[in-house]
């Protein structure tokens, strides 16, 4: 997002966190309110337009919203929403990606609340690691023609009782309205949001062995360190990588294995 919608983006964040905030405020309900309304205007083109038209003024369209909207979702989603469609916005589709961003967003506020965020983002990080070695799991679960509802019974049968009820919704609502976008990409989005959430950056670590916890901590203060911030480390096991590790935070690749000094070494020979 840039211009307009980003600023848009900041106030609707804010807004959010000051609603969560209040321990009255159920997470998990806003977070399925706010993503009914993303499906809504994801599906409507047309109000999409209507509720994001610069010509019409903020009060017009948060009233309508509120015709619409009302007996339908909660107050805090209501005005939250209202409030969104009162901005403007550069595009008609920023106002639905900020909307599925504040619903996951609540959702992870959620498990932030109840102590279980850590097990969220593992829960995430694994299930994408499922999903990246078997072919045959990622062609069901982002095929076009099967319908949302046997996708989701697909993952009940994989996650139902075995995760955390937020991973369990975060994957679904990603898996049965991806928008356009990769499984991978969303899992990735989702990831770097819970990491948000207490401030941290994610770096995916790749080691030929396990690391102890101590080797876990060392590395963990040593990245913090680096890059200013905490950091999260979702962990991956790769024999492949002959020693050393890989470690990646967002685009930058930090590599000290084996296998890619040794590679370096045949290119200065063959050099």
């Amino acid at each position: 997002m840039n211009g307009a919608s980003r600023e848009a983006l900041a106030a609707a964040r804010e807004r959010l966190d000051a609603l969560t905030d209040n321990t009255s405020v159920d997470a998990a309900e806003l977070a399925g309110e706010l993503a009914a309304v993303t499906a809504l205007l994801d599906r409507e083109v047309s109000l999409r337009r209507v509720v994001t038209d610069p010509a019409q003024s903020g009060e017009a369209k948060a009233e309508l919203a509120g015709r619409l909207l009302n007996g339908q979702v909660g107050g805090e989603a209501l005005d939250l929403v209202s409030g969104m469609v009162r901005s403007r916005w550069s595009r008609s589709r920023d106002l639905v990606d900020a909307l599925e961003e504040l619903a996951d967003t609540a959702d992870l506020t959620g498990a932030q609340q109840a102590g279980a965020l850590d097990d969220v983002e593992d829960e995430l990080f694994r299930f994408g690691r499922i999903v990246g070695s078997s072919t045959e799991l990622r062609a069901a679960l982002t095929d076009r023609a099967a319908s949302g509802s046997a996708k989701g019974a697909l993952l009940s049968s994989l996650l139902g009782g075995k995760a955390h009820p937020v991973s369990e919704r975060l994957v679904a609502r990603l898996v049965t309205h991806p928008r356009g976008r990769s499984l991978e990409a969303g899992l990735e989005s989702l990831s770097k949001l819970a990491a948000e959430r207490r401030n941290r950056m994610v770096a995916t670590v790749t080691t030929a062995v396990p690391l102890s916890d101590a080797q876990k901590q060392r590395l963990g203060a040593v990245l913090a360190t680096l890059y200013g911030r905490q950091m999260h480390l979702n962990l991956d096991v790769d024999p492949t990588v002959l020693g050393g590790i890989v470690v990646r935070v967002g685009d930058e690749v930090i590599d000290g294995t084996i296998a890619e000094r040794l590679s370096e070494a045949s290119r200065r020979m063959a050099g």
